[in-house]
């Protein structure tokens, strides 16, 4: 579907082509209805030429000439109505189904794209592009392209039926046509820019209000309702002051291209009655002729309309495949492999990676863990700790050097089966506005209850959880707001480890605990840790203390490696990080030990 290089109304009109046959049906329609309103004038000419008969200005034609002449008119009528009716619904059909598919496409291809293409793009202008953009696509195959095959059936039959019913009055009408159709393409023309313009700012003012109602809490802590209010009403001004312009260019047109119509059925009046004194034409066919260009009056000036609607489906369009052509700077292999009965042998070799040309974050990174291993990432932020951890799930894929998983370069593997043999806990906690068990069983969907309550226990949180009055089912607000920081941490844990990975990522996943939640987590997983490969960028001593292997990095490079023990005899960047931070931890956990030991038994106190 996603051919790049095309036209974009004709990419879009492509995702009409699978319901070919609904298409068929419509055209049918839209012939049917062109036929009979072309068909209406021709009768009423004939009721009024034979019917009446006027002689002297007497009708002297059949009264039984003319209630058939009504009849044949109300059918027409209702023929007419309904060939209509199968246009309109018909086309809504296709017209909905077909932004249907485009927002379907648009969503799943948001899905594949890597961790780059959402660093950098907007929420607010996505769903702009998702919903207000598709609505432009709707309206495109909807009103234009079915609309403006009706027209174009309507405007040829009615010029060469006006055409043989009096060429004089064609040659003057056609003069005011083409006025009102080059005024109509004009202002289209004018128009295009301008609608740009506003579906690029309701993008951006979708952006301001997701950002707002997103941080509200940062807002409401910083005093700055006033400010963001200010944000707001500036974007929203701007977006009125151009709609506004579209519309008053729009609200002048109206009017001057009625006027120029109402000219042209002057002229033919005028004309049309001195060619009936001159016996050139009869009552009946100026009676037609006037009814040809009332239908014309429509069509014609519908052409700007139509135009405009090519022209915001040219810019949506544009807007769309900005999305869908978008290629994800992770690409999976045509003959990629499913990783299976991993053991969980990690190795980077000779690992570099940087967002751009520009800034290297990684350079020479080299690391082997071995099945079970417990990996502790520490450095000063900005030293590419976290990147290290994303490349291995291949939210980004490394620029130089390799991963390999159990000797198997990870850009060999399928992504799906790479991350679903990786439990990752990230930074960034996110729950979803649902139930506690649908957060926790988000990534194995049909987990048991046991299975459920089983994680929950690892991750210390089940005793909570009984005691809310829905238990497993109690609701969490959007980003699980309504729940503390550790206790989201515990349920992103909790969620992890259901789905059984061999390789666990915790990212910093105990910084939002204190010391006390911290030690239950630690118990948890130091059960659920084993057999399985671990990386964990570290901010406790306990961690460091229990790992493997700790890598010290600055500058997106490893400059130490080591155990704890060996670390803290060094005079590196280790041993400065633990005098400035960690050696305070350990000192209050030495304090809590001792005065543990001092309390009496219960027992045996107070003799």
């Amino acid at each position: 579907m996603r051919r790049r290089g095309s036209p974009i109304l004709l990419r879009l009109l492509a995702y009409a082509f699978p319901y070919w046959r609904i298409v068929l049906l419509a055209q049918i329609c839209v012939l049917g209805a062109a036929a009979f309103m072309v068909a209406m004038p021709m009768i009423v000419q004939r009721a009024i030429d034979t019917g009446l008969d006027m002689q002297n200005g007497v009708a002297t034609g059949e009264k039984s000439t003319l209630v058939w002449f009504g009849v044949a008119i109300v059918a027409i009528s209702i023929l007419r109505g309904a060939f209509g009716y199968g246009q309109t619904y018909v086309g809504e059909w296709i017209a909905s189904t077909v932004s249907y598919d485009v927002r379907n496409d648009i969503y799943n291809h948001l899905q594949r794209l890597s961790f780059a293409y959402h660093d950098k793009a907007q929420t607010g202008q996505i769903m702009s592009r998702a919903t207000q953009d598709v609505e432009a696509v709707r309206m495109f195959i909807s009103i234009g392209v079915l609309r403006i095959v009706y027209l174009f059936i309507l405007i040829v039959a009615v010029m060469v039926l006006m055409a043989m019913s009096s060429w004089q009055l064609a040659l003057v009408s056609s003069v005011f046509v083409v006025l009102v159709a080059a005024r109509s393409i004009v202002v289209a023309a004018r128009i295009r820019p301008i609608w740009m313009q506003v579906q690029d700012l309701q993008g951006r003012l979708g952006t301001v209000l997701q950002e707002n109602l997103s941080g509200m809490r940062v807002v409401k802590a910083f005093a700055r309702e006033q400010q963001e209010s200010v944000k707001f009403s500036k974007e929203a001004k701007e977006l009125f002051e151009v709609s506004f312009t579209a519309n008053r260019i729009q609200a002048f047109n109206q009017p001057l291209m009625t006027g120029i119509w109402m000219l042209s059925m002057v002229a033919v009046a005028w004309i049309g009655a001195y060619q009936i004194e001159q016996g050139a034409l009869t009552g009946g066919q100026l009676g037609a002729f006037m009814l040809y260009l009332t239908i014309l009056q429509l069509p014609v000036r519908m052409l700007g309309f139509i135009v405009m609607m090519f022209a915001r489906a040219q810019s949506a369009g544009e807007r769309i495949y900005d999305i869908l052509d978008a290629e994800s700077a992770v690409q999976e292999k045509a003959d990629a492999v499913g990783l299976k009965d991993l053991e969980g042998h990690v190795v980077f070799e000779n690992v570099a990676f940087s967002y751009d040309a520009i800034s290297p974050v990684l350079r020479g990174v080299d690391i082997e863990a071995k099945p079970g291993d417990v990996i502790a990432l520490l450095g000063p932020t900005g030293s590419g700790k976290s990147t290290v951890v994303n490349l291995m799930p291949r939210f980004y894929d490394v620029t130089e050097g390799a991963i390999k998983i159990d000797g198997v370069d990870i850009r060999d593997t399928t992504i799906k089966s790479l991350r679903e043999n990786i439990g990752t806990v990230q930074q960034d906690v996110f729950l979803f506005s649902a139930t506690i068990r649908d957060n926790i069983a988000y990534g194995v969907v049909d987990a048991s209850q046991e299975d459920i309550e089983r994680v929950a226990k690892a991750a210390r949180l089940h005793d909570y959880i009984v005691t809310q009055p829905e238990g497993y089912d109690t609701w969490v607000g959007e980003r699980g707001l309504t729940l503390s920081g550790g206790q989201r941490q515990r349920i992103v844990i909790a969620r992890t480890l259901l789905t059984n990975p061999k390789i666990l990522i915790l990212d910093d996943s105990t910084s939002s605990v204190d010391a006390e939640t911290e030690h239950l987590i630690q118990q948890a997983l130091s059960e659920v840790m084993k057999d399985r490969t671990t990386f964990v960028i570290a901010q406790r001593l306990k961690t460091l203390q229990n790992a493997d292997q700790i890598l010290v990095l600055q500058g997106g490079r490893i400059i130490e490696r080591g155990t704890h023990d060996e670390l803290i005899e060094e005079e590196g960047l280790y041993r400065e990080i633990y005098d400035l931070e960690l050696r305070d931890q350990e000192e209050a956990y030495q304090r809590t030990q001792a005065g543990a030991s001092a309390e009496p038994s219960p027992a045996g106190g107070g003799a």
